[in-house]
């Protein structure tokens, strides 16, 4: 992927990786836009001279007036990077946590699928581009406290497959970016392990940069999440990971 000479909109690129990647993708030199719910993020961005965009992937007509808007002044778009996410905690004894699955599930897939389907008749429209989906190292080794995050992180993935699928030969790729744990909002102090944002994106783009670009984007640190099933260490992982179970409000002391 030439990152040179492209026309982005990075959805959910107010904070973190989002956020990073708008600004690699600037220095590459590459015409940037980003679209989220932040006010302070995007006054931010814009200062910086990036196209902003208030759009709610939860609110279909929030981003139908914010696809208006982008091809209204970025009728070259080329790239679309859709990284919508929320991380929240759940305990499934308790049926309270039905609400915060149903926020995840709106906000990572639904959310995700809204914004492709904004964009999928321009993109094909154009004959050429790529769709840039975001999951997660927990879509293939779950993090038990977050259930509904990898169980909509794993249907992101699932759905980047089928849209891969169905996309081919119209000249737009899909390529699916997945993130191990990354040191981003104080995550650093929550998880000692998390990769640097900045050495994350900088194999990020490396990678993106391949030609042919690699239909999912594995930085080395979230090789033991993709292939855990495939190397045996899936079960004692996972096992390993529910030792976090206490951390759960309901579960401590």
């Amino acid at each position: 992927m030439d990152l040179s000479n492209r026309t982005v909109l990075v959805v959910g690129g107010t904070s973190g990786i989002g956020r990073e990647l708008a600004r690699r993708f600037a220095a590459a030199g590459s015409t940037v836009a980003v679209g989220g719910r932040s006010p302070q993020g995007l006054a931010e961005l814009a200062e910086e001279g990036f196209g902003t965009f208030r759009i709610d992937v939860t609110d279909g007509d929030s981003v139908a007036a914010a696809r208006d808007a982008v091809l209204a002044q970025y009728p070259e778009l080329d790239t679309v990077v859709t990284m919508p996410g929320v991380m929240l905690m759940e305990d499934l004894r308790d049926p309270e946590h039905f609400e915060a699955a149903r926020t995840t599930i709106d906000t990572n897939l639904v959310g995700t699928i809204r914004v492709v389907d904004a964009f999928t008749p321009h993109l094909v429209g154009r004959g050429v581009g790529d769709f840039i989906t975001v999951t997660s190292g927990i879509a293939f080794l779950p993090f038990p406290p977050m259930p509904t995050y990898a169980a909509s992180k794993a249907a992101v993935h699932a759905y980047s497959e089928a849209l891969r699928a169905q996309l081919a030969g119209t000249g737009v790729g899909v390529v699916e970016l997945v993130p191990p744990a990354v040191a981003t909002a104080g995550q650093e102090k929550v998880n000692p392990h998390a990769l640097p944002l900045d050495a994350f994106a900088t194999e990020v783009m490396d990678l993106l940069a391949q030609n042919p670009t690699p239909p999912e984007v594995l930085v080395e640190g979230v090789l033991m999440h993709r292939w855990a099933e495939r190397d045996g260490t899936y079960a004692d992982l996972v096992a390993q990971r529910s030792q976090a179970l206490s951390l759960l409000p309901g579960r401590q002391g």
